[in-house]
């Protein structure tokens, strides 16, 4: 188990005890430097031959992170440092979180990128990312979130995460750890695995069998892993089936490793190691930050205690300094090192406006209420401080923006206190970026009178809509890391404002700036609804873009927007019994197994209020002529080809979507396969080609047998439908086949 320790003794400690093995009082002789390896060889034959002339002393140096006050960390900001060894020429590495730099460009949230349904603005974000972390002088990035916290919509984290389809998420946080990669920046997955709440999250025990497992968040990390080549993951606080994850020998050595054929490194979530031996057994390769004396954290002195003992074979080691060294080179790490620089400022924020402008969801829009005429007279604008910025989440993913935050508000804190385990939400602050949706909307209506209120006084809000031509409201819901959300209503008094200002102007425009699924009282009296996520930089230039019609929205929902919370599998969040207990507490994932998000409410047969995979357009499109075409053998996957045409008068982009239902015997509902983003000018048609590979990362047309340890098909009937969401009403049947007898 974890001992929690506060920060500020933890920073006393690394003053008064924080060391370095390779810095010793009594230096022995220089050893002799490395002679370079042939630039010819591939990464695992040039991280053994470093591992060959490292003395023990050296190894053991590379096994944990030095965050202590011996050498200052300068321009770098790093949150994690493991020093280089300058005679075998290995460099030091820097890591960062986002909330470790600043003035970078906020992008919008990871769930804001997944709405785009699109791998190449997914790669683009990714790519600002990496270029970014080098100019601040970093070369690993610890982001990579690949949970599927929509398990829990509540989870402080959604905002990071991609959504809760194993296989949208797998892609898009593979096209974002690509994109970072081509920059020469090492980064990787977290939080492996079953992280799915902040609530307790150090005690919280998910409980799920191996099936589910697979078919769930296992299945996301595995995509996300073997289409990026990534070299990193990063072990979570929780524990799943009673076994912390740092010291999880079926998840680390068992799954990632002998399953995936990971090559990569295993490192700890800041202070997640439950101990050094057991965890180093079972597959973990790197502690961080340090190699500190207090509970739980590793030491150099006791692993190589362990070593000299025979408690932990060399031949363990020896694999733990390869596989952080090969992803050193492989990532170019090596070759290319970081430089502290500037950041390309303006090219970055024009790829998160581009990103956010695409990511953006339509959830209603009423009598075509949208896009607004720019002759319009009086507009009002209300609430979410939309005179002055646009809201971002909170925790280790908090960017601090260029031009510096608009804003800065006390942290929005549940209304109870997390139990011991969890973070305080006391240390952090809502930061809003600068980029203000006001002054866009000004920007686009020039001859309009444009009224800004606070929306904190329902009355005066009210009486502003009524004598305007539109309102537009502007609500928002914070999210951080180490709290999670009560519910998903709207906090204080927003909903009420909502309703107040629909009831007397029909012609009410709501904008959501938030980072998981929002319960919406108010949805059938306003005209139109837009999800924008935490929308970044230009946030506000790109929501302004959309409401009056320069940018036509084309995001999807990477997640179900349920009615109400007693829709969820787990109605109140679990909490230890009691909720001051550090002990170890079950949270039953079983409950829903792989049935996470929309196959939960297909299996339930409750319609939420708005599907995965839904949004709307400002024109329409049609699907006709569906052809399946199965492969031969049936086993092997399939390809879907289809008329997809823009029936509208303006351009758009649309996003059909293939799902395919399982034979009867798995009882499996409809997952989905595969999609494509489509642009079309108007009246334009085009024939569209999905093709379903039965041996791709996915695993599409597969379920996990226990038994057999392995993906395997079941057979029967598999039936492919295409459409433009998750719903049965959305999808039509584009043919059947037969696998086996």
């Amino acid at each position: 188990m974890i001992k929690l320790v506060s920060f500020a003794f933890v920073s006393l400690l690394f003053a008064s005890s924080g060391h370095s093995i390779l810095n010793s009082a009594n230096p022995k002789p220089a050893l002799p430097r490395s002679t370079a390896p042939e630039s010819t060889l591939n990464p695992d034959q040039r991280a053994d031959h470093l591992l060959a002339q490292m003395t023990l002393a050296e190894k053991l140096h590379m096994v944990h992170g030095n965050l202590t006050l011996e050498k200052p960390l300068g321009p770098h900001n790093a949150v994690g440092w493991v020093p280089g060894i300058p005679r075998l020429g290995i460099p030091d590495l820097f890591c960062a979180d986002a909330n470790t730099v600043k003035s970078a460009t906020a992008l919008p949230s990871s769930l804001a990128s997944a709405a785009t349904w699109d791998l190449k603005e997914s790669l683009k974000w990714g790519a600002v990312v990496g270029k970014e972390m080098r100019a601040f002088g970093m070369n690993v990035y610890l982001g990579g979130n690949t949970n599927l916290t929509a398990r829990e919509p509540r989870d402080g984290r959604t905002f990071e995460t991609k959504g809760e389809d194993p296989v949208l998420a797998g892609r898009i946080a593979a096209a974002h750890l690509e994109g970072i990669q081509q920059q020469s920046v090492l980064v990787g997955v977290k939080h492996f695995a079953m992280n799915d709440q902040e609530t307790a999250r150090f005690t919280a025990n998910a409980v799920i069998g191996e099936r589910p497992a697979r078919e769930s968040d296992l299945l996301a990390f595995e995509i996300a892993l073997k289409d990026s080549n990534a070299q990193m993951a990063m072990c979570a606080y929780n524990l799943v089936n009673g076994k912390p994850s740092c010291a999880n020998d079926h998840l680390l050595n068992g799954v990632l490793k002998k399953d995936w054929g990971f090559p990569g490194f295993v490192v700890s979530d800041w202070y997640a190691t439950p101990g050094s031996v057991p965890a180093a057994l079972a597959g973990l390769d790197q502690e961080q930050p340090g190699g500190y004396m207090f509970d739980g954290i590793w030491t150099s002195e006791s692993l190589q205690t362990a070593v000299q003992n025979g408690d932990l074979p060399m031949a363990r080691l020896n694999d733990m300094v390869h596989r952080i060294l090969r992803a050193m080179i492989a990532t170019g790490v090596f070759d290319h090192p970081a430089k502290v620089g500037s950041i390309d400022a303006a090219a970055d924020a024009a790829v998160a406006q581009e990103i956010e402008e695409q990511g953006a969801v339509l959830l209603k829009n009423k009598e075509r209420l949208l896009p607004l005429s720019q002759s319009l007279s009086s507009i009002a604008v209300i609430g979410s401080h939309a005179d002055v910025g646009v809201l971002s989440g909170g925790g280790s993913a908090q960017i601090y923006p260029v031009g510096g935050a608009a804003l800065k508000l006390p942290p929005a804190c549940p209304p109870y206190t997390p139990p011991p385990g969890g973070l305080a939400c006391t240390n952090a602050s809502q930061i809003y970026d600068p980029s203000s949706p006001l002054v866009a909307i000004r920007n686009k209506a020039p001859h309009a009178k444009v009224t800004y209120i606070a929306g904190t006084d329902p009355a005066a809000a009210a009486k502003l809509a009524a004598a305007s031509q539109v309102a537009i409201v502007f609500v928002n819901q914070w999210e951080s890391e180490g709290m999670d959300l009560v519910d998903l209503k709207l906090a204080g008094n927003q909903n009420t404002v909502v309703s107040a200002v629909a009831a007397k102007n029909p012609h009410t425009v709501v904008v959501l700036e938030n980072g998981s699924p929002v319960i919406m009282p108010w949805l059938s009296s306003v005209g139109a609804v837009l999800e924008s996520w935490y929308p970044g930089q230009r946030g506000g230039e790109a929501v302004g873009n959309i409401l009056f019609g320069e940018a036509n929205p084309s995001g999807k929902l990477p997640i179900t927007f349920p009615a109400s919370v007693s829709e969820l599998p787990r109605p109140v969040i679990p909490i230890p019994n009691p909720p001051t207990s550090t002990q170890p507490f079950n949270v039953d994932y079983n409950i829903e197994g792989a049935d996470v998000g929309y196959k939960w409410f297909e299996t339930k047969s409750i319609p939420p209020a708005f599907p995965f995979g839904f949004g709307l357009s400002y024109t329409t499109f049609a699907i006709s002529n569906p052809r399946l075409i199965p492969s031969a053998p049936p086993a092997t996957g399939f390809t879907v080809n289809f008329d997809l045409q823009n029936t509208g008068s303006i351009a758009g982009a649309e996003v059909p979507q293939v799902y395919l239902a399982l034979p009867a015997s798995t009882g499996e509902p409809r997952r989905l396969v595969g999609w494509a983003k489509v642009r079309l000018r108007p009246g334009a048609k085009q024939r569209v080609t999905i093709s379903v590979d039965a041996s791709d990362s996915s695993h599409p047309l597969s379920i996990w047998n226990k038994a057999k340890s392995s993906w395997v098909n079941s057979a029967g009937e598999y039936v492919v439908y295409v459409g433009v969401s998750s719903t049965a009403s959305d999808l039509i049947e584009a043919g059947a086949f037969k696998v086996g007898n």
